[in-house]
Protein backbone atom coordinates (compact mmCIF):
# COMPACT_ATOMS: atom_id res chain seq x y z
CA UNK A 1 0.00 0.00 0.00
CA UNK A 2 1.36 3.40 -0.98
CA UNK A 3 1.47 6.66 0.85
CA UNK A 4 -1.87 8.31 1.60
CA UNK A 5 -2.82 11.60 0.01
CA UNK A 6 -3.61 14.40 2.48
CA UNK A 7 -7.32 14.01 1.74
CA UNK A 8 -7.24 10.24 2.35
CA UNK A 9 -5.37 10.80 5.62
CA UNK A 10 -7.96 13.37 6.76
CA UNK A 11 -10.85 11.06 5.89
CA UNK A 12 -9.16 8.23 7.79
CA UNK A 13 -8.78 10.49 10.85
CA UNK A 14 -12.40 11.60 10.47
CA UNK A 15 -13.64 7.98 10.45
CA UNK A 16 -11.61 7.30 13.58
CA UNK A 17 -13.09 10.35 15.34
CA UNK A 18 -16.65 9.55 14.22
CA UNK A 19 -16.48 6.09 15.77
CA UNK A 20 -16.62 7.80 19.17
CA UNK A 21 -18.70 10.91 18.48
CA UNK A 22 -22.48 10.77 18.05
CA UNK A 23 -24.86 13.71 18.14
CA UNK A 24 -28.33 13.51 19.71
CA UNK A 25 -31.31 15.86 19.84
CA UNK A 26 -30.33 17.28 23.25
CA UNK A 27 -26.58 17.35 22.46
CA UNK A 28 -26.06 17.56 18.68
CA UNK A 29 -22.77 17.21 16.84
CA UNK A 30 -21.05 20.46 15.83
CA UNK A 31 -19.50 19.37 12.55
CA UNK A 32 -16.80 21.59 11.03
CA UNK A 33 -15.73 21.39 7.41
CA UNK A 34 -13.36 23.69 5.61
CA UNK A 35 -11.92 24.31 2.20
CA UNK A 36 -9.01 26.52 1.23
CA UNK A 37 -11.28 29.57 1.11
CA UNK A 38 -14.35 28.84 3.24
CA UNK A 39 -15.32 27.25 6.55
CA UNK A 40 -18.71 25.79 7.50
CA UNK A 41 -20.33 24.53 10.69
CA UNK A 42 -23.48 22.44 11.17
CA UNK A 43 -25.38 21.19 14.19
CA UNK A 44 -26.47 17.65 13.37
CA UNK A 45 -28.85 15.30 15.18
CA UNK A 46 -27.47 11.89 14.18
CA UNK A 47 -30.46 10.01 15.62
CA UNK A 48 -32.81 11.62 13.10
CA UNK A 49 -30.14 12.42 10.53
CA UNK A 50 -31.06 16.07 10.19
CA UNK A 51 -29.30 19.42 10.41
CA UNK A 52 -30.62 21.67 13.17
CA UNK A 53 -28.62 24.81 12.35
CA UNK A 54 -25.78 25.85 10.07
CA UNK A 55 -23.44 28.73 9.35
CA UNK A 56 -20.69 29.30 6.83
CA UNK A 57 -18.27 31.88 5.54
CA UNK A 58 -20.11 31.68 2.20
CA UNK A 59 -22.79 34.00 3.64
CA UNK A 60 -22.77 37.31 1.79
CA UNK A 61 -21.61 39.55 4.63
CA UNK A 62 -18.72 37.21 5.54
CA UNK A 63 -17.23 36.83 2.06
CA UNK A 64 -14.99 39.87 2.34
CA UNK A 65 -13.41 38.83 5.67
CA UNK A 66 -10.03 37.18 5.99
CA UNK A 67 -10.13 33.44 6.62
CA UNK A 68 -9.31 33.60 10.35
CA UNK A 69 -11.80 36.41 10.98
CA UNK A 70 -14.47 34.54 9.02
CA UNK A 71 -13.90 31.40 11.10
CA UNK A 72 -14.38 33.40 14.31
CA UNK A 73 -17.58 34.95 12.97
CA UNK A 74 -18.94 31.55 11.86
CA UNK A 75 -18.30 30.25 15.39
CA UNK A 76 -20.27 33.14 16.87
CA UNK A 77 -23.13 32.66 14.41
CA UNK A 78 -23.45 28.93 14.95
CA UNK A 79 -23.60 29.55 18.72
CA UNK A 80 -26.32 32.19 18.25
CA UNK A 81 -28.34 29.89 16.01
CA UNK A 82 -27.92 27.03 18.47
CA UNK A 83 -29.23 29.23 21.29
CA UNK A 84 -32.19 30.21 19.11
CA UNK A 85 -32.92 26.50 18.56
CA UNK A 86 -32.71 25.88 22.33
CA UNK A 87 -29.36 24.07 22.24
CA UNK A 88 -26.84 24.72 25.03
CA UNK A 89 -24.39 21.79 24.72
CA UNK A 90 -22.85 20.11 21.67
CA UNK A 91 -20.28 17.46 20.78
CA UNK A 92 -17.42 18.93 18.72
CA UNK A 93 -16.52 17.08 15.51
CA UNK A 94 -13.39 18.58 13.96
CA UNK A 95 -13.88 16.52 10.80
CA UNK A 96 -10.41 15.00 10.78
CA UNK A 97 -8.79 18.43 10.63
CA UNK A 98 -6.12 19.33 13.17
CA UNK A 99 -7.45 21.34 16.10
CA UNK A 100 -5.43 24.34 15.02
CA UNK A 101 -5.84 27.59 13.13
CA UNK A 102 -9.29 28.21 11.67
CA UNK A 103 -10.87 25.12 13.28
CA UNK A 104 -9.62 26.24 16.71
CA UNK A 105 -10.75 29.83 16.07
CA UNK A 106 -14.27 28.63 15.22
CA UNK A 107 -14.41 26.42 18.34
CA UNK A 108 -13.12 29.16 20.65
CA UNK A 109 -15.61 31.69 19.26
CA UNK A 110 -18.49 29.24 19.72
CA UNK A 111 -17.41 28.61 23.32
CA UNK A 112 -17.07 32.33 24.02
CA UNK A 113 -20.60 32.86 22.65
CA UNK A 114 -21.96 30.39 25.22
CA UNK A 115 -21.93 26.96 23.58
CA UNK A 116 -20.75 24.17 25.90
CA UNK A 117 -18.40 21.44 24.67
Amino acid sequence: MGKLTPREARLRRHRRVRNRIVGSADRPRLCVSRSNMRIYAQLIDDAEGRTLASAGSIESDLRSLKKGEAATEVGKRIAERAKAAGIEAVVFDRGGYKYHGRVKALADAARDAGLNF
